[in-house]
């Protein structure tokens, strides 16, 4: 075969994410472009999402909706072993997800701020919407 095409008889199907006509809307790309944040703040958004690509992270920061906790109460609402958490919230605090308050020798953590919350909150109510839809097309299937 030389590497050229050749054009063939019958229709080729496109998927989903294929364009049918190659054609680049300049004005909206120089849109969008214009809006697209930095590249730090994309990076250090995907590592956030990263941080939520563990289930056992997760859960502590879904126990956390419900205030401040210790790493032992966290440990036992979790499942997760007492140095699990702790590496767990590490990683959290360093990326400004969790806070820590110190009384005593306690250390007590919490979601750091509201956008954290909303994440959540957007996330649980996002895979509960999508559950629903394959619960719908199950049992109409």
């Amino acid at each position: 075969m030389t590497g050229k095409s050749t054009k063939s008889t019958s229709s080729k199907v496109l998927s989903d994410s294929e364009c049918s006509v190659r054609l680049v809307d300049a004005g909206k790309v120089e849109m969008v472009k214009s809006k697209m944040p930095q590249d730090a703040n994309v990076v250090d958004l995907a590592a956030t999402f990263g941080l939520l690509s563990d289930p056992g992270r997760v859960r502590i920061l879904i126990a956390l909706l419900e205030g401040e906790m210790c790493v032992c109460d966290l440990a036992a609402t979790t499942g997760l072993s007492e140095s699990g958490v702790s590496h767990a919230l590490r990683l959290l605090r360093a990326s400004r997800v969790v806070e820590v308050r110190r009384s005593g020798r306690m250390a007590y953590y919490s979601l750091a701020d509201s956008h954290v919350r909303m994440l959540l909150d957007v996330g649980l109510t996002h895979v509960g919407h999508a559950g629903q839809q394959r619960l719908t097309m199950a049992s109409s299937g």
